[in-house]
């Protein structure tokens, strides 16, 4: 267990050290952050969590709910919005969660990620260090 919580913090060592990743280091770095502070490496809460960082949380919890793991099924798409609802607030930011939910239903019935379109917050649109952003 103490070893899977080192991951946020090896992954930021691996990623920082590439200039062009440099953004992203710092999302996977508070990744396992929490809303209320509970979280880990840093116990960092509400807005002092990097923004990418608390949505790729929601996305990390998405997929590791409705994916199939050695040990369980993974479960239904709707399963999963219902306990991420649940966890707004404490887990995640709840208008991270409140943009999860009204893009929810154009594309959870998709299968294997077949067509869908990546989706950005407006604030990420205007940053030039948006994660996937074009410079030059």
């Amino acid at each position: 267990w103490l070893f899977m919580r080192k991951h946020p913090t090896m992954g930021y060592r691996i990623l920082a050290q590439v200039p062009y990743l440099r953004p992203a280091a710092r999302v996977v770095l508070a990744h396992h952050e929490r809303w209320d502070g509970d979280g880990y490496p840093r116990r960092l809460k509400g807005e002092a969590i990097p923004l990418g960082a608390r949505i790729f949380a929601l996305a990390d919890t998405y997929d590791a709910i409705v994916s199939d793991r050695p040990y369980r099924d993974g479960k239904s798409p709707d399963e999963a919005l219902k306990e991420i609802l649940r966890c707004a607030g404490s887990q995640f930011d709840p208008k991270v969660v409140e943009a999860f939910e009204a893009v929810f239903p154009g594309w959870r019935d998709e299968k294997d990620g077949h067509g869908a379109s990546p989706l950005y917050l407006p604030a990420w649109r205007r940053r030039d260090d948006a994660p996937g952003r074009a410079t030059g």
